[in-house]
């Protein structure tokens, strides 16, 4: 074993630094085959132009005290948002709404990453000023959301299946020179309709290809597969459905030659279903949810993001910080849309005399999962607001 792996590190290619250009794209990664001696092994080795970028750009994200602020929405899903308040939906009330998000003073204290659609990866704030470039004068790393939604999936239990592979290489490119330098993809499993093994193949290589193709792009890949908290299951059932399904994304990232360390993971946390009567408490949720991650997900993953789907704003940060009790291989963090966005949202209630106490109200939720990622969140002087739970049954994202 140890001439034949030395055998491999004799054998391999030195790059030359010309290969590693900043931003330029190979459309075919060389590939390099290397056979050791005596055995007939072969070996492949892959050398990306983006390698050293994704790891520096997944590692700012994953940077201390900070997380994601999902605000990826598609129009549709904004437009439920902004109905909730009285608003039509527009894109001058999205970009109104948009504009007071990103553009939130010292929000780039507690948010590392921002999620897009793509409307707002092009749009300008009310000012004029591209949102991409407000972010980045915040240092928050602007991310895209690259799927094109779920559709029934055919052969399976009312289960379904995320579309966008198609074209999806043109498209990162663009969103690269556009300034986007990761990108996210959802795909769901329902615990309720099986989860089917169908299903949660079908999940795992949509997710490895796009997380392929992300890379080649030169976007760190959100690996995002959600177990949806639709169900009365316990917690143990939950468990052994995450643990499946993490181990098949896992071994199909690996199958799709995709760099570890250039990669986030935003998953799940281990919870019972909605509907369950036995509910869980933060330090069973850490102690669930730590157990899969440490069977499960290697630790050249530099972070897990965990979505919140669903669960209350103060819910999802104690969680977050039962976590953070002790040290972790991987940053444990957060990327949450609604567990950040709902009290903002309601307090703005599409008035601008509102603006500043709305972003205020954004600014208290990213600095309490900024704490909790920390382990140092305590839950004192919470709204009720805060307090209430956001699940919905059948979400469509």
């Amino acid at each position: 074993m140890a001439s034949a792996s030395a055998t491999l590190l004799k054998s391999s290619p030195i790059i030359d630094k010309s290969e590693w250009i900043k931003g330029q794209n190979l459309r075919h990664p060389s590939v390099c085959f290397v056979r050791s001696h005596p055995t007939s092994a072969t070996f492949t080795v892959r050398a990306s132009s983006y390698a050293d970028e994704l790891v520096k750009t997944a590692k700012t994200v994953a940077s201390p005290g900070r997380g994601i602020l999902a605000m990826d929405e598609s129009n549709a899903t904004c437009g439920k948002r902004l109905a909730s308040i009285g608003l039509e939906n527009t894109e001058a009330n999205r970009q109104a709404y948009r504009t007071l998000l990103v553009s939130a003073p010292g929000l780039g204290n507690y948010i590392s990453g921002a999620i897009l659609f793509e409307e707002t990866l092009y749009q300008s704030t009310i000012d004029g000023k591209k949102m991409v470039d407000v972010l980045v004068e915040q240092n928050i790393v602007p991310g895209i959301k690259v799927d094109k939604g779920l559709v029934p999936l055919p052969g399976s239990n009312n289960e379904s299946w995320c579309q966008g592979l198609d074209g999806l290489s043109s498209r990162t490119a663009a969103y690269y020179q556009q300034g986007a330098r990761f990108a996210k993809w959802r795909t769901v499993v329902s615990i309720p309709n099986g989860p089917s093994a169908l299903a949660v193949k079908e999940a795992a290589w949509g997710l490895a290809r796009y997380a392929a193709i992300s890379q080649d792009s030169g976007l760190v890949p959100i690996v995002e597969p959600e177990i949806l908290l639709d169900g009365d299951h316990g917690i143990d059932r939950t468990f052994e459905v995450a643990q499946k399904v993490w181990a098949e994304v896992f071994f199909y990232l690996a199958e799709n030659n995709v760099m570890f360390e250039g990669i986030l993971l935003k998953p799940s946390m281990v919870t019972p279903g909605a509907e369950c009567k036995d509910k869980a408490t933060p330090q069973q949720v850490a102690d669930y949810t730590l157990k899969l991650l440490h069977r499960r997900i290697p630790p050249a993953v530099p972070g897990i993001m965990f979505l919140s789907g669903g669960q209350s704003e103060v819910e999802a940060t104690l969680n977050l910080n039962a976590m953070n009790q002790s040290p972790n291989p991987w940053h444990v963090s957060f990327s949450y849309a609604r567990a950040l966005q709902n009290t903002c949202l309601k307090t703005w209630g599409g008035r601008p005399e509102n603006v500043k106490a709305a972003q205020d109200a954004l600014l208290v939720r990213a600095k309490a999962n900024s704490l909790a990622q920390l382990g140092k969140y305590t839950g004192e002087g919470e709204s009720e607001e805060a307090k209430k739970g956001m699940f919905v049954k059948g979400y469509v994202y």
